[in-house]
């Protein structure tokens, strides 16, 4: 019991701020990635049950499920490629990150897109996985 409890302890401490960025990170390059391919089951396993997704056009998804139709229908519809560049990872909790980076899509249909896209991502048993989503088309000074 106390060599567990030893264990349990020690393991914690020996995951560094910078393995969980690149952790984060990673998910958030499997997301982009899994969009890309339009792989539904790729997307759905990258996100919490109760994820939600709040779109720069206002429309809001709540839950898994409409996360993955949303993700699906928008990239049928404006189709050109998607990339989100991480510029900053801050760990808001032990199990609780947040990604903040460039969201932009080349030659999808209306022309290229500069967004901004803040991630809220939870760490639980099986890793860390995306919370929430926040698209934004930045204001114009």
């Amino acid at each position: 019991m106390a060599a567990s409890l030893a264990f349990a302890w020690l393991l914690p401490s020996s995951l560094s701020a910078a393995d969980d960025e690149a952790a984060v990170r990673e998910v958030v390059r499997r997301y982009v990635d899994a969009r890309e391919a339009r792989d539904e089951k790729a997307v759905a396993a990258l996100f919490t049950e109760d994820a939600d997704q709040l779109v720069s056009s206002g429309e809001w998804r709540r839950g898994r499920a409409a996360v993955v139709q949303g993700a699906q229908a928008s990239s049928a519809r404006t189709e050109g490629k998607r990339t989100i560049t991480v510029e900053t990872v801050r760990l808001l909790a032990p199990d609780v990150a947040l990604a903040d980076g460039r969201y932009e899509i080349v030659g999808g249909t209306g022309g290229d897109r500069k967004m901004w896209a803040s991630i809220t991502l939870k760490r639980g048993a099986d890793g860390w996985r995306i919370a929430a989503i926040r698209n934004m088309l930045p204001a114009r000074p």
